[in-house]
């Protein structure tokens, strides 16, 4: 069962999923734009709000990943958002400095993929063994701190306003997915977006 968080559209930072695709609107500057996989024209957009260290969003990822692939008429937006302790926020803002590496899908990957990252030096671990430069990664990270602060803070705030719990946060076309959502789950939401256009 979907809902509409009664706020979402009241409020500075709002998102907007329609069958164009995913568009942001906020008062803020925006850092970067968020991780998005799929094709433009994309039909249903499904937005995750995730943390590198949570079971069910390890569970969920590949088949998250591999949805463009099978479904070209789904796109995949993924937004950090550490709620699991410090090293989760560690991993969430590596992953976002390998943005200026071109390698935020082979960071994500990595974190994503693996066993549960214990400590800071796991997280490190993992980034070198998928090929990440951790040298320019540690520079990027301090450089654009601003920007990484900013990409965490609006996923934060877009997730309360959104009234999400826990991760993963699932959003399909601007609809709450509540209650953790398995991959038959996912598949019957998109039908349901597409029936509801």
């Amino acid at each position: 069962m979907r809902h509409t968080h009664p706020t979402y559209a009241l409020h500075f930072c709002v998102i907007l999923l329609s069958v164009a695709g995913l568009c942001l609107l906020t008062t803020t500057a925006q850092a970067f734009e968020p991780a998005r996989f799929g094709a433009a024209s994309a039909d249903v957009t499904i937005v995750e709000y995730f943390d590198y260290n949570c079971p069910y969003c390890k569970k969920l990822g590949p088949a998250l990943r591999d949805l463009p692939t099978h479904d070209p008429g789904v796109a995949v937006v993924y937004k950090e958002w550490p709620i699991l302790g410090d090293v989760s926020e560690y991993a969430a803002r590596a992953a976002l400095a390998a943005k200026w590496q071109r390698k935020y899908r082979i960071a994500h990957d990595a974190l994503l993929d693996g066993p549960r990252l214990s400590n800071d030096a796991a997280v490190d671990a993992a980034l070198v063994h998928a090929g990440v430069d951790i040298v320019k990664l540690k520079h990027d990270e301090a450089s654009h701190a601003t920007e990484v602060n900013s990409e965490l803070a609006r996923n934060k705030s877009e997730a309360r306003e959104l009234g999400i719990r826990g991760t993963p946060g699932i959003v399909i076309n601007g609809r709450l997915v509540s209650g953790v959502i398995d991959m038959d789950g996912l598949k019957r939401s998109i039908a349901e977006a597409r029936a509801d256009r």
